[in-house]
This record gives C-alpha cells, structure tokens and sequence, in this order.
C-alpha cells in the first residue's frame, strides 16, 4: 500500500494521500499532469488550503481514455463473479482504513465526521460489496419464437464509461459508478469533483494494484476542462454525471453529438408532504426528526435528495414548526473533524454566497423567519457556516421555493386542499424525491400514486439503500443508480442472437 502523510490542522489530524496527489491513475500508475497544472484544495470549514493536487487537461484525460480501452477487450471476458470479488475486495479495503478516508471526507467536504462523513464512508463499503456480489446476475432470455429457431439475449458491457461526480457525496458516489461500471464489465475513467477529490483519491490508491492495468482510471482536474474532455471524447462510450441540471445538459449535449450513452442525475427541490395523523402528539416528535433528516440539515442541505419545501396540513403547521425549531435549536454547528459537531460548513465561499443570496432575496420580499438569519457576508468569518434557516409566509411560485437553494434552506407551506397540495408538489421542472408522512397508509400510497419524482419514501427520510432504484424524471435526470437492475439497463446493450435449428 502506498504511503501516506499526517496533516496536522489545530488538534486535529488528517492523514491524507501520498502518492495520489498528482491526482491521475492512468494504467495503473500515478502520474503527474503533463502540463504540471496544480489545483489547491480548501477546508470549507477553515477557509485553509488542505494540500495542492495535479490538475489533468486534454492530454491526460487522452491517455486516460486510451488506457482504459486497450484494457476493455481483456476485462470484458473476465467471469463476472470474478470481476465481483474484486469489488468486494475494495470494499473490504476501505473498511480497514475508513477512519482515516472518513476525516479526509470530513476536511475537504465540511461533512461532520460523526453525523455525515463516517456513515458516507460506511455507505460505500456497502454499496461496494452489494455490487460485488450481485454483478453474476447478468442474465439473458431464452425467446420461443418458434420451432426450429434458437434465439437468446445476453447483456453486454458497452466499452469505456467516464463517471464524474460532485462534491457533496464524493465517495458513495464514487463507489456507486465504479461498482455499476466495472461490475458489469466496461472500462472506467473516474473523475472526482474539484472541490472533493481527496477521500476517492485514497479509495483509488488502494484500488491501484488490485483491478488489471487500465481497467480503472483516475483524473482529477476542473470541470470545465477535464471533465468537458471527458464528456465529449469519442472513445467513450458512456458518461454518468452526478450535478447540477446547467453542466447535466452540457454533458447531454456532448453525448448526444456522439450518439453515447447518459446517465445524468441532476438535482431536485423535492416535496415533504405532512398529513395531519402524522402530527399527533404521540407522532410529532419522530415526524420533526424525519422532517429535519428530509431536509439533510446535517449535509447542510447540500443534497439532491434535501425535502427543501416543506407542505404541513394547515391544522397542524404551526405545532410542527415549533418542533422541527425546537430539534434544531440543539444541534451544533461547528468544525467538521470535532467530534461534537452535528452541522458542519458549505463546501465553497460561491456556494454560500448562494446561499445568503437566495435567504436575503426571499426575507427583503416578505418572508418570515421561523429560525435561522441571513448570515453574514463571506469572509466575515472563518468558514461557511450559514445557520439551519426555516423560512414561512411565502407561496408556491416564490424564487426560493421553486429554485434549488443546496443550502440549510427550508420553505414552509401550510395546505388545506390534497388535490392543492399534490399540485404545488408537481409544479417544479424537477422530480427526483419525495417524502409523504401520513399515519394512514392508504392515505399516503395513493398520493405517492399522484406525485411526479423518481424516489419516494414514505413515513421515512433516510438515505438510499444498496438495491433500492435511484434515479429522477423531468430536469432531475435520466436513468437509475444503486441497483443491480439500474447498473444492466444503464451500463449494458441486449444482444439477441438467433440460430436457425
């Protein structure tokens, strides 16, 4: 295994990668960029350079490319079961050496380690083994289509796959695209978001000696440079993109012009749902709780998945919001690596002037402030820690309430009228998530029967599970992850072959 340094910021203790900081595994070696570009990566939430990384350009992304399709011909025979047990060996890998991939997470993204970046790096052991060992069901069909005629499918990989992730949950993403692509035979060229690449750079090292050369590929870089190389090259044959729905349709177009496979999973402003049998008093301790999980307070709202737009029965609006404040209240906001943090800080000095733009725009127009403040200008303060904001006294066709916030932002609606509350919940271009908490299940099936997103949960705001379909409708993207049933339609072809008995 490679060696790695120990970074020492304040008390605390990062040890990060070594070998991987040029930032690209090309043929199963680390190499520097051929230009030498350099990128700094920032601790979000010490506004300080955690360490420098190499910085790919076309050239590098070139030979990434190239490498993993010399490779493809040689890993495409390999038994699938054996392609699995290398997965499982990865995933078994990572789990020695998950504290420390989990404080690297926590540095680079602002995730706190107890409540966000430990169960990050749990998720993607998981999400590895489940792909390690359910990659052998790439079965085919025997068709009947007559007597004297022979005819079956199988699944085929479709060649190189380039997978570029983003920032906010760069490792189980990481192991999501890296079990689906390799898992079902292709080649893959991985590129880490610029923000965040430090955590899938130590991943990659410990995968360095394990997959053949060539079969898995690293580069690191900004986006629109690497990642746009990597988007319009036509030696790939497949991109998966994980971002926002502007770059998702610079990537469509660039697969498009190539007529090449997209998975693209763009964003969302998903619904929370409340009925009132869910707010009782015996109920609405647990409901505030999944409210506050919905919204991924903890990430700092900095999730697809975040139920920003919160749509409570008006009968209970005001007793669940006093809940939902009351939980809030006693969660700490604070340095990612401290063990006390619950809430830890906004990944870039954009984002949460983003954020504070989007807070003050809706509060000058009216909004009342339940809990939380227009946080300060940046650089007023060390970090990018805007408070857990719940805002009320607006209505469905507010800026804030249509646009994707990706902050600590939740907008509060009370409704009176179903069919009025499934309408505003249906009237966004996004539809990946939703959430419906009703204590009568035939209450909430048939509305999750009525809203238009891709990934529903009812009673629950938890994140995904290894085998669950993720994936979103509208602007929220195209295709499905985290199953074995989303990895065959998303990273194979159906070959059909007829014999003439």
């Amino acid at each position: 295994m490679p060696q790695t340094a120990k970074v020492r910021n304040d008390t605390t203790e990062v040890i990060l990668p070594t070998v991987g900081l040029s930032g690209q595994l090309i043929n199963g070696e680390w190499i520097k960029p051929v230009s030498g570009a350099m990128l700094g990566i920032i601790n979000p939430c010490r506004s300080s350079v955690i360490t420098t990384i190499g910085a790919a350009d076309r050239e590098d992304v070139d030979a990434a490319v190239a490498a993993a399709k010399a490779a493809f011909p040689s890993w495409r025979r390999l038994a699938s079961r054996s392609r699995g047990a290398l997965l499982t060996e990865l995933a078994n890998r990572v789990a020695a050496h998950s504290e420390e991939i989990a404080r690297i997470l926590a540095a680079e993204t602002g995730n706190a380690l107890r409540t966000q970046s430990r169960p990050e790096v749990m998720s993607s052991i998981e999400v590895l083994r489940y792909y390690g060992g359910t990659v052998a069901e790439q079965k085919g069909e025997t068709l009947p289509l007559g007597p004297g005629l022979f005819s079956y499918t199988t699944r085929e990989p479709l060649g190189v796959v380039a997978a570029i992730i983003p920032w906010n949950s760069p490792l189980v993403l990481a192991a999501v695209k890296i079990g689906m692509a390799l898992g079902t035979g292709n080649t893959l060229v991985l590129k880490p978001a610029e923000d965040a690449p430090l955590a899938v750079i130590r991943v990659a090292e410990l995968a360095a000696d394990l997959f053949p050369n060539g079969v898995f590929n690293v580069v690191t870089g900004v986006g629109e440079v690497a990642g746009a190389a990597l988007s319009g090259h036509p030696d790939v044959a497949k991109i998966s993109f994980t971002g926002s729905v502007e770059v998702g349709k610079l990537v469509a177009h660039a697969a498009a012009d190539r007529i090449a496979r997209a998975t693209l999973e763009l964003g969302g402003k998903s619904p929370t749902i409340v009925y009132p049998d869910a707010a009782t008093d015996d109920r609405i301790d647990g409901l505030a709780a999944n409210i506050i999980n919905a919204m991924r307070f903890a990430r700092q709202g900095q999730s697809c998945t975040a139920g920003s737009r919160l749509y409570v029965h008006q009968d209970v609006f005001e007793p669940v919001l006093r809940k939902v404040v009351e939980k809030l209240a006693v969660m700490k906001i604070g340095d990612a690596l401290d063990e006390e943090t619950d809430i830890g800080a906004i990944i870039n000095e954009e984002r949460y002037s983003a954020v504070r733009d989007f807070i003050s725009e809706a509060v000058n127009s009216g909004a009342e402030v339940v809990t939380g403040e227009v946080p300060p200008a940046a650089g007023k303060n060390v970090g990018f820690f805007p408070k857990p904001t719940v805002l009320k006294g607006l209505t469905n066709d507010w800026r804030i309430v249509q646009e994707e916030v990706f902050g600590p932002v939740l907008v509060a609606i009370p409704w009176t009228s179903e069919d009025e509350v499934i309408e505003w919940a249906n009237n966004t271009h996004y539809g990946l998530a939703a959430y419906i908490f009703a204590n009568d299940l035939t209450t909430a099936l048939n509305a999750a029967s009525r809203i238009d997103a891709g990934w529903l949960q009812i009673n629950r705001a938890g994140g995904q599970i290894p085998g669950m379909s993720y994936g979103g409708i509208k602007q929220s993207g195209i295709g499905s992850e985290y199953s074995i049933e989303g990895a065959l339609e998303a990273y194979t072809a159906r070959k059909s072959v007829t014999v003439n008995l």
